[in-house]
């Protein structure tokens, strides 16, 4: 397997922001189906009226506690990661550089919204993003 360039590695680095929010974004949305599941529970098609057993929801709460669990560490890793690549982009000296990498990275920006907020051409704006990745310290 080919070895990955310094680039590379930065970018991935850089990019374990949006996985983890992605991550955090699914658990959330399990929360959520877990919870109209219970509330709106599926219904029969012979249009019949059927009697479900709600009585007993110790099982349903331990599988909302369990997943709630599980999106709280997902969401405090989401909180440290991004709060250790804010450190090192802000350790950087460029402020052009900063910028970019913050929206990009971090507020998870399209390159047509960050050219447009920061008034630069897509082509200025790719220079500078290569000067970030190449000042950059992991």
């Amino acid at each position: 397997m080919q070895e990955m360039t310094e680039i590379e590695q930065k970018k991935a680095y850089l990019k374990e922001y949006e996985k983890s929010v992605r991550r955090m974004n699914r658990s959330e949305e399990k929360i959520m189906e877990m919870r109209l599941s219970k509330i709106m529970p599926s219904t029969s098609s012979d249009g019949l009226p059927h009697t479900h057993n709600n009585a007993d929801l110790s099982g349903y709460v331990a599988l909302i506690e369990a997943e709630e669990k599980k999106y709280l560490k997902v969401r405090y890793q989401r909180i440290k990661i991004c709060k250790d690549i804010v450190d090192k982009i802000e350790r950087m000296e460029n402020e052009d550089e900063k910028d970019i990498l913050m929206y990009r990275y971090i507020k998870l920006m399209k390159w047509d919204d960050i050219c447009a907020k920061i008034g630069k051409s897509w082509k200025q704006t790719h220079r500078i993003h290569s000067r970030a990745l190449n000042n950059f310290i992991i």
